[in-house]
């Protein structure tokens, strides 16, 4: 596997994020375009109508299937990196990283970790500057 990096960490899955995307799009828009022209001719209104309630449905899954599953990731992050701060300090990090910066610490090698999630908390880092600021990248395969 590829060493991970700043450049190459994002994870990008061609089927999910373009394939069905695209797919759902051109869905919402092709059954308006039924419905429209159902609803113009007087016949086929309700089946349209339903074509179009079940693509909006599925546009709402899309999201939130990514959108929970998401959630649920950074918690197990956030549990990761408080454990992984608190078997090198004896403490908890800072309550002032935003989840956002503790998702972007996880790259940071131990070595780096302690100082980075300090400068973090001082110079209210954003989760790009912490990413640039790592030297020794600890990578992260198993996100999704």
């Amino acid at each position: 596997m590829e060493a991970q990096n700043y450049a190459n960490h994002r994870r990008f899955v061609p089927l999910y994020h373009g394939g069905l995307f695209f797919l759902l799009f051109a869905t919402f828009i092709g059954s308006f375009v039924n419905l429209y022209v159902s609803i113009g001719a007087h016949q086929g209104v309700y089946s349209a109508s339903l074509i179009s309630a079940l693509t909006i449905c599925g546009l709402i899954q899309f999201w939130y299937s990514r959108s929970f599953a998401t959630t649920v990731q950074d918690r197990a992050i956030r549990a990761e990196e408080n454990l992984r701060h608190f078997a090198m300090t004896g403490k908890l990090l800072n309550p002032q990283l935003k989840m956002g910066q503790i998702i972007a610490l996880r790259f940071a090698s131990d070595e780096e970790f302690l100082a980075l999630a300090k400068r973090a908390v001082e110079e209210q880092m954003s989760r790009e500057d912490i990413k640039k600021a790592i030297k020794t990248w600890r990578a992260d395969h198993d996100r999704a």
